[in-house]
């Protein structure tokens, strides 16, 4: 089967865009790789804007620039340093606004960028790639299956011969998996469960052996099987929920020396993650520290719609899966 792009769109009235698109990469009827797209509110990652410093802080090593229709921070080492308040100048966003921060901007740019357009006003001069985009590059080869003919016109320049229109991109398969990404709890082979809680600060997981720890065998290799076993699910949910910062896991029972056993096995199943994250290490408790690079929102802020997260934790999806309704033919 390979892998496959899919692209399913909300229903739409004829020849408009959707609200909502669900993107997915799928590796042998598996989702590797997932993300919410609206069109009309992109993140922003990637767009190249004229900006114009606002001020500059020393103490924070950089400098605010206001865009159009927002303000990003671009760092000293980015290209702030020598700027004075009132400058023009090229920034491109590098990670996307998220956790009630702006975005963070960048000014080192190739060397064929445009120019900045004439005027004294911060502009938006180009687009940057758009989610489906930017997991169609992790697969060049895989097919792209759309189900909006809109959106198939507006990615054909990108993606080219490689999109099929087809009646539905998703099938229920495909719709529970991502479902299941909105709630905070994921189950585990043999009755455990993995708990996740995001935090404006860091995301917390916690690793519940549940009847997996009174399983034939002692009671230590028993908890060992099942953390072993969980790395795999742990590493997938990371990615697949889009997870960044600080990442701190619990794994259920064995000491901390025993943990420490853990920590090949954990770097090894990170290395697939197209974002790099780095295992650090355990702590003096015995918490594996992760660290994932911060570049788009994650998804329960994403589900959340106005970027913030709800109480209580993830909002539901919007609509859910199982009630879409594909998009015109």
């Amino acid at each position: 089967m390979g892998r496959e792009l899919r692209i399913a769109a909300s229903a739409t009235e004829p020849g408009a865009l959707p609200d909502h698109v669900h993107v997915a990469l799928v590796a042998d009827g598996e989702l590797i790789d997932y993300a919410l797209w609206r069109p009309a509110a992109p993140d922003g990652v990637g767009d190249l804007h004229r900006g114009r410093v606002i001020a500059r802080l020393p103490a924070l090593g950089g400098a605010f620039v206001a865009l159009a229709g927002a303000e990003g921070f671009l760092p000293d080492t980015e290209g702030a340093a020598g700027q004075s308040p009132g400058a023009a100048l090229l920034v491109r966003i590098t990670r996307a606004a998220q956790g009630g921060k702006g975005p963070r901007l960048s000014a080192r740019l190739a060397a064929d960028e445009p120019a900045p357009p004439a005027g004294p006003a911060p502009a938006l001069v180009r687009r940057g790639p758009t989610p489906a985009e930017r997991l169609a590059a992790l697969a060049p080869e895989a097919p792209a299956l759309i189900d909006n003919p809109a959106l198939a016109a507006l990615l054909r320049p990108a993606l080219g011969p490689r999109l099929r229109l087809v009646p539905a991109a998703f099938d229920s398969a495909l719709q529970d998996a991502v479902a299941e990404l909105a709630a905070p709890t994921v189950p585990l082979p043999g009755g455990g469960a993995m708990h996740i809680h995001p935090t404006p600060a860091l995301t917390a997981i916690d690793l519940d052996a549940g009847a997996a720890s009174a399983a034939r065998g002692g009671k230590d290799a028993n908890q060992l099987r099942f953390n072993v076993a969980a790395i795999a699910v742990l590493a997938r949910q990371i990615r697949l929920r889009n997870l960044g910062g600080a990442i701190v896991v619990d794994f259920a029972g064995l000491s901390v020396r025993g943990r420490a056993r853990l920590g090949p096995a954990l770097a090894a199943a990170l290395e697939a993650d197209p974002l790099r994250p780095r295992f650090l290490g355990f702590t003096a408790l015995g918490l594996a520290e992760i660290l994932r690079p911060r570049v788009h929102p994650p998804l329960h802020e994403a589900l959340a719609g106005d970027g913030e997260r709800r109480p209580g934790g993830f909002a539901p999806l919007d609509p859910p899966p199982g009630d879409w309704s594909p998009g015109p033919r």
